[in-house]
């Protein structure tokens, strides 16, 4: 299942004011974002990042590169433990990994940040729009 919301955000970065436009799509599962980014993905790129942040698990892509005002964000509510995630898309499996071995597999980093003001504000606009 994917949902879609959209909301704004201001965020000041070097004492500007920068609005920021927010995209949602939710998914069942850590696996259903995985495939997603894979899809995504450059070819030959099989590492990717991925965040574990506040009960969230998601990507933010940026929409508008140029810009960078308008962002996606995919998630699913939920943590994943671990740092470095080997991905079977066939299997639709991940499992916990020292070393990104195989080039059949995609490989996900897991961040947690301490802190992350963009999440933030995508957190916040997502929680807004689900009251």
């Amino acid at each position: 299942m994917v949902t879609l919301h959209s909301d704004h955000r201001l965020l000041y970065k070097a004492n500007k004011l920068q609005i920021m436009d927010f995209e949602f799509e939710e998914f069942d599962s850590p696996e259903d974002i995985f495939i997603a980014m894979s899809t995504m993905a450059p070819p030959m790129k099989n590492v990717l990042p991925i965040n574990s942040y506040k009960g969230y698990v998601f990507s933010i892509i940026p929409l508008t590169p140029a810009s960078g005002n308008s962002y996606l964000m995919i998630y699913v509510k939920g943590k994943l433990d671990g740092k470095l995630l080997e991905f079977d898309m066939n299997l639709k499996k991940f499992k916990n990994v020292e070393t990104a071995e195989r080039s059949d597999k995609i490989y996900f980093v897991v961040l947690t940040p301490k802190s992350n003001t963009i999440a933030d504000a995508a957190i916040k606009a997502l929680e807004k729009k689900s009251i």
